[in-house]
């Protein structure tokens, strides 16, 4: 069962067994060294359809509160209010459009790019959630622009749930497969670490 659908206090409790547990041994794994976001037909699939969706999804009434909060806590990282504000929107959005938590995407933006849209890394992944720009040819769109806050959190979205559901909810191994290093826990105890730390919530 993925994280976000368990109750408040067993996701805290389980986060930081998980971190406790990772800092303790390394899981041995069969399965060579993966490629970032290879490329699957499966997921090809869906981040086509995705994509190519609408993208008003935002509840205001229901991420009031959440966006208050976030932005308190986003102040050292964005410091214009209102750009603050579009950024946590359009996360907020692009998260409940996949089904996961917004507090998820923010801790692994926190951990792939520190919250920079233009984060270019030494392998060529690009914006904010370091999508693989392989993926705009590989589903049809190659104008699309990865700095583009919104279309960054699209693919980033897609393809980290896409990886969460593969992994039939275990996060290590999704998030793992997102940053191409499966059968390691250095990126995903970084990611989980950040998400305790810096961008919990008790949902009700």
């Amino acid at each position: 069962m993925s994280l976000a659908l368990r109750s408040p206090l067993i996701v805290g409790i389980t986060l930081a067994v998980m971190i406790q547990a990772l800092s303790l041994s390394v899981p041995v794994s069969a399965e060579p060294f993966a490629q970032r976001q290879a490329p699957d037909a499966e997921l090809r699939a869906l981040l086509s359809k995705t994509v190519n969706e609408a993208d008003s999804f935002f509840d205001k009434f229901d991420a009031e509160v959440w966006l208050v909060d976030m932005s308190g806590r986003l102040k050292g990282y964005i410091k214009d209010p209102q750009e603050r504000l579009n950024f946590l929107k359009r996360v907020h959005a692009e998260a409940k459009r996949a089904n996961i938590e917004p507090e998820l995407v923010i801790s692994l933006i926190h951990a792939e790019s520190a919250f920079k849209r233009f984060a270019i890394s030494s392998v060529g992944a690009q914006g904010l959630m370091q999508v693989m720009p392989f993926w705009k040819a590989e589903i049809g769109r190659p104008d699309d622009n990865l700095t583009t806050i919104e279309t960054n959190l699209r693919y980033g979205c897609t393809i980290l749930k896409h990886y969460i559901d593969k992994e039939k909810g275990n996060l290590i191994r999704a998030l793992a497969r997102y940053n191409g290093s499966l059968g390691k826990v250095k990126y995903p105890e970084k990611v989980l670490r950040f998400w305790q730390k810096y961008w919990f919530v008790k949902h009700v």
